[in-house]
């Protein structure tokens, strides 16, 4: 056997794994199978919207001001997303790390970098996120800030200590959207401090605990910093994970492809 024999082998018998296991990924479902409540920050209040419904309800509807659907957007969002305690489950049962099917790549960096945003995934991708269901204040504000610009409202995220939430004009007007939550503060970000007591009675209208409003009254009440969207927010990872959604199909591609002319060319020459 070749030295070509066996480098054509070692290429193309990896490569079908792994563009198995992309095949076999197209078939399963990265929303965990259920939640159950005990689970959940929000009990029996949180996760009302199932994805299909998320999904049909995500765009601007036609009789619909740009008002009338960031307030929407920012209750579907947070009736949509799961929040579970992020740091207190192991990261395969909601799958914070990303499926061996659903990337092979991102899931490899979670394995063996160490590095926490792949040990536990963000996905910067809006219908990931919306698809895998569960999510923090930042992915429910990459995904709002996304939802928006796809409909021409431009949007930022606002990072506080503690928490982040989107900002945008709409119709003349610029207010902070929670999308976590399901809150819209009527204050532009720099008003916000000066109204922080009247943001946190905005959260305890909505049935949110003494915790909560004392945890805003705080958070608010720092400096805030403002990026221009997910690209700004999580640079290295958006244009990673971008990368590594095409190439967890052209590198097996190419290496069945490569090994097989090497492996053919071998026999070629031995016949």
């Amino acid at each position: 056997m070749t030295v070509l024999r066996i480098l054509g082998l070692f290429v193309l018998l990896p490569s079908l794994i792994l563009l198995g296991i992309n095949l076999y990924g197209l078939s399963q479902e990265l929303r965990p199978s259920e939640f159950n409540v005990q689970d959940l920050r929000f009990g029996e209040k949180d996760v009302t919207v199932s994805k299909e419904e998320f999904l049909a309800q995500i765009d601007q509807r036609e009789d619909e001001s740009q008002t009338e659907y960031t307030y929407r957007l920012t209750n579907l969002i947070a009736d949509g997303t799961a929040h579970i305690h992020w740091e207190e489950f192991d990261p395969k049962k909601f799958h914070q790390l990303v499926p061996l099917w659903e990337n092979w790549i991102i899931h490899i960096m979670g394995l063996v970098t160490g590095i926490p945003e792949y040990e536990r995934y963000h996905f910067s991708n809006p219908y990931k996120s919306i698809e895998r269901g569960i999510g923090i204040c930042g992915d429910a504000s990459m995904v709002m800030t996304q939802l928006l610009e796809k409909h021409g409202i431009q949007a930022e995220i606002l990072t506080f200590p503690g928490h982040v939430v989107v900002t945008a004009e709409v119709e003349g007007k610029r207010k902070i959207f929670d999308p976590d939550f399901g809150v819209v503060l009527p204050f532009t970000p720099p008003d916000l401090k000066n109204n922080v007591t009247k943001a946190a009675e905005l959260y305890m209208s909505r049935g949110y605990e003494e915790s909560d409003r004392t945890f805003f009254l705080n958070s608010y009440s720092k400096p805030y910093v403002v990026w221009d969207g997910p690209e700004e927010f999580i640079t290295k990872k958006f244009y990673f994970e971008k990368v590594a959604y095409v190439l967890k199909w052209v590198l097996p591609v190419l290496g069945v492809l490569l090994g097989a002319f090497w492996t053919r060319s071998f026999k070629q020459t031995h016949s």
